[in-house]
């Protein structure tokens, strides 16, 4: 299961929220962006379950990092 995530981050971390979220398990990608949100994470596991554990404990749980959209992918 795949699935995308807008971060927003605090002001002058979206960089850094990128880069460390960049080789984590469960992390196929990750990007700063311009727009809405500041970071979008493309990330994998096994069921829904995983995908919140990730979401839960590898990205919310990072300095900089307030708010987070979780986006499944479908197809």
């Amino acid at each position: 299961m795949r699935a995308y995530i807008l971060i927003s981050a605090s002001a002058g971390k979206a960089m850094d929220v990128a880069s460390h979220l960049k080789g984590q398990r469960g992390v196929i990608q990750a990007d700063a962006i311009t727009g809405e949100y500041d970071v979008i994470a493309q990330v994998e596991a096994d069921d829904i379950a995983g995908i919140g554990s990730l979401i839960v404990e590898k990205v919310q749980r990072l300095d900089g990092v307030f708010k987070t959209i979780t986006c499944l992918a479908v197809e």
